[in-house]
């Protein structure tokens, strides 16, 4: 086999394929062997482990984080002439899903070195239309959320609650965006957890360190004088047509009537799917502690090269491992780009995590601009995300690292 740039022989390497065993497989089988395909039992199921997983009272699986993020703004009772705190430096779905019921969304720049938001900018933008604040746990590590719940503390005054949720919370809610981030810890609290925020939305789309297929969850805290039980009925409601009953209830004997409450969505887990991550569950913590071992190498290599990288664990946090970030010193977005197809020449396939929100189409066209936005920009512009999932081989990720080291120390 041809070598290229490399003691190994040329591999073929994937950026994120899904990691699926015969327990997952056997499940699905089951599953539709079961005759019961739509939501159902084992979607119950998947919500009662992942909310003790997650250290939350409820879990509500959805088709989507992005709807599970929509539903999360809907139960807080947004609407039009809200508005809504979003990073410049995320992926489209962390600010559609607020455009989506209606919300403006500000944007805030990154703090210098870091893909989290500037939580200065943050308090500066809070006024008496603002209803939430979306923290983005990029790459699976959490945001300082000590900060941010100063910052919404401290403006407490300014906020204008409606509807009995808005008030229960008292100030701008925290609307967490954990797509990256199942499993991810900071100071003993687990990413999207109460001691964190009010509402939380994880991701479990193909790429995602824990999978679905498609899919996705919403949680909340439990709120004084408001039964939770009331609340995730509500995403019910909102996730099934606003029908009062889902066909797991109406297989019931004699149980065939219901109501439409509201002309709402329909955006529901599957059993099938849900059969995927019952299975997912049981092999997660050995997927993180894996994701954990590929860091640390990558780490190696970061540092021996001086290259900038995330830190995924210290003395009081611990990330899910979700995305290796490397930035390379001095390179500009061309140089960048050079480096990731002369990598795909060679089989490995990278990503950029992230393109800021202000680059693309859709914002710009709504009044957002890079230049307002030096901070995300000046993250984004030398930046290249490595292949980490937890089918690489050690010899895949030693043949990433020595092509990676040839090639970014030639530029």
């Amino acid at each position: 086999m041809e070598k290229m740039g490399s003691s190994l022989k040329k591999r073929t390497i994937t950026f994120s394929p899904p990691d699926i065993s015969e327990a997952e497989i056997q499940e699905v089988a089951e599953a539709l062997r079961s005759g019961w395909i739509t939501t159902g039992p084992r979607t119950k199921e998947l919500e009662r482990r992942l909310a003790e997983y997650c250290h939350t009272e409820k879990m509500v699986c959805l088709a989507s984080c992005t709807a599970a993020e929509e539903l999360n703004f809907h139960v807080l009772g947004l609407k039009p002439g809200d508005e809504v705190i979003v990073p410049a430096y995320t992926y489209t779905a962390t600010a559609s899903a607020a455009i989506h019921v209606g919300a403006t969304i500000r944007m805030i720049d990154s703090q210098p070195g870091s893909f989290e938001m500037d939580y200065d900018q943050v308090a500066d933008a809070i006024n008496e239309h603002t209803k939430a604040i979306v923290p983005v746990d990029l790459g699976g590590i959490m945001c300082d959320y000590d900060r941010i719940h100063a910052v919404v503390e401290s403006k407490a005054s300014v906020f204008r609650p409606e509807g009995k949720i808005q008030e229960a919370i008292g100030r701008v809610a925290i609307v967490s965006d954990c797509a990256h981030a199942l499993g991810a810890q900071r100071k003993g609290a687990m990413a999207g957890s109460p001691e964190v925020c009010d509402f939380a939305s994880y991701s479990f789309h193909a790429v995602k360190n824990f999978t679905t297929a498609e899919g996705g969850a919403a949680t909340f805290r439990p709120l004084s004088g408001i039964d939770s039980n009331e609340i995730y009925h509500l995403y019910q409601l909102l996730s099934l047509h606003g029908q009062s009953k889902d066909a797991f209830s109406k297989e019931h004997a004699g149980s065939w009537e219901y109501d439409i409450i509201a002309p709402w969505y329909k955006c529901n887990m599957t059993d099938v799917t849900a059969a995927i991550g019952l299975r997912q569950l049981d092999r997660y913590p050995g997927m993180l502690e894996r994701r954990h071992e590929l860091i640390r190498r990558y780490d190696q290599m970061s540092n021996r090269l001086s290259l900038g990288h995330l830190q995924h664990s210290g003395q009081d946090f611990r990330s899910s491992g979700h995305l290796y970030l490397s930035r390379i010193p001095g390179a500009d977005t061309e140089k960048r780009n050079q480096i990731i197809v002369e990598m795909a020449e060679r089989g490995i396939s990278c990503n950029v995590h992230y393109k800021p929100l202000p680059m693309m189409t859709a914002y710009r066209k709504l009044g957002w601009h890079i230049e307002d936005f030096p901070n995300a920009y000046e993250y984004y512009h030398n930046l290249i995300s490595l292949p980490l999932n937890t089918r690489l081989s050690d010899e895949d990720q030693e043949y990433i690292i020595e092509n990676y080291s040839e090639i970014v120390e030639k530029r």
